[in-house]
């Protein structure tokens, strides 16, 4: 693989730069004690979708009834036949339905925190820190809600530091990428040349992998290597949401990414929705786009550096959804393009799903 100028490091010497702090009760950067926690919930309904190479448990977490408008077809078939409804006519749903997919890379628990916030506001009308979210809440209500908090638990798990906010840049390696053998870190894109992140030339995986050294972001659709990914599709299949997210995060202002190998209209309709996004961040006092400027142009896809066809493209092909990507900021101390607390990575990730809510029931034909 290509050598940057990142000093070489040592899984230790990654443990030693983690700062000895307490994080706030609303934050979540681990997977443990949330199986107890879906147990537990008396309005939303949790269920095993599948099992890491690790061992670990991944969930999907639903609020509202779940509506049978299925065909006879799936979603591929149906666009063949010229009639999307023989898989599943969406109009017939009294409610819309949107899906919010966890960190399929373990070290962006931003977004973990933020769905653990969600499903507590569905739960008792408040988030994590005691502010009453009552709008949050009622849009929810008139939705059906498919929340997938953890779609790599393995990655979660190894991610020690826990959070990224406040800490130095140069401390967030080894946990993102990973590194070499020899202690040279791994950055993006070159962590995508070796896929799954295994063998003699790998030292530690970093949190992008699962325990089998597999990105799910860019499995094997048709040939899976790891059990995430299909469990993902398959609840997107069954659930046939209107509206879609893979929630990520990086250290620039929150961004919705043009979703690629979709149709031109879903493309734009991701365009429009981050228009509505970055106005009410900034309208909140949180950094977003320029809400007066298209976020992005819809385009087809190819040239020499093709975008890749990942999990937020195939969500479209498998259910029709309006799919797209999230990046939140992690909040370094020394980001020279976003600097933002944790309380306020926390106020980016409820504003992004009001946002959301908003858009699928105007889009319904409700008033968001």
């Amino acid at each position: 693989m290509p050598e940057n100028d990142l000093p070489k490091m040592t899984y230790e010497q990654g443990l030693a730069q983690i700062p000895d702090r307490e994080l706030p009760g609303f934050w979540f950067g681990d997977v443990r004690g949330l199986t107890a926690r879906w147990e537990a919930l008396q309005r939303g309904q949790a269920r095993l979708i599948a099992i890491s190479p690790g061992g670990r448990p991944i969930h999907v977490v639903t609020f509202g009834a779940y509506e049978n408008v299925r065909g006879a077809a799936n979603f591929n078939s149906a666009i063949g036949g010229r009639d999307a409804s023989a898989y599943m006519n969406k109009a017939e749903r009294d409610r819309p339905v949107v899906l919010f997919l966890g960190p399929v890379h373990g070290q962006e628990v931003e977004n973990l925190t933020g769905l653990v916030n969600l499903i507590e506001v569905m739960e008792s009308g408040r988030d994590l820190r005691g502010k009453d979210q009552p709008e949050l809440r009622a849009l929810g209500d008139r939705c059906r809600l498919v929340i997938i908090p953890q779609a790599n638990p393995d990655g979660i798990a190894r991610f020690a530091p826990r959070c990224s906010a406040g800490e130095l840049s140069e401390g967030r390696f080894p946990w993102g990428m990973g590194t070499l053998s020899d202690g040279g870190q791994l950055v993006w894109p070159y962590s995508k040349l070796q896929h799954p992140m295994v063998g003699d030339n790998v030292g530690f995986p970093g949190c992008y992998f699962n325990d089998a050294g597999v990105n799910p972001m860019h499995d094997d659709f048709l040939d899976p290597m790891g059990p995430e990914a299909p469990a993902v599709l398959k609840v997107a299949k069954e659930e046939g949401p209107d509206l879609a997210v893979s929630l990520h995060s990086h250290s620039y202002p929150p961004a919705v990414l043009r979703p690629a190998y979709v149709t031109i209209e879903v493309q734009q309709e991701a365009a429009e929705l981050a228009r509505r996004l970055y106005a009410l961040l900034r309208e909140r006092g949180l950094p977003g786009g320029n809400p007066d400027a298209d976020p992005f142009q819809a385009s087809a896809d190819g040239g020499e550096y093709p975008a890749p066809f990942n999990l937020t493209s195939a969500i479209y092909h498998i259910s029709g959804a309006s799919s797209f990507t999230f990046e939140c900021p992690h909040g370094f101390a020394d980001d020279k393009f976003c600097t933002v607390t944790i309380e306020q990575i926390l106020d980016i990730q409820l504003t992004l799903y009001e946002a959301m809510l908003r858009h699928a029931l105007e889009n319904k034909g409700g008033d968001g």
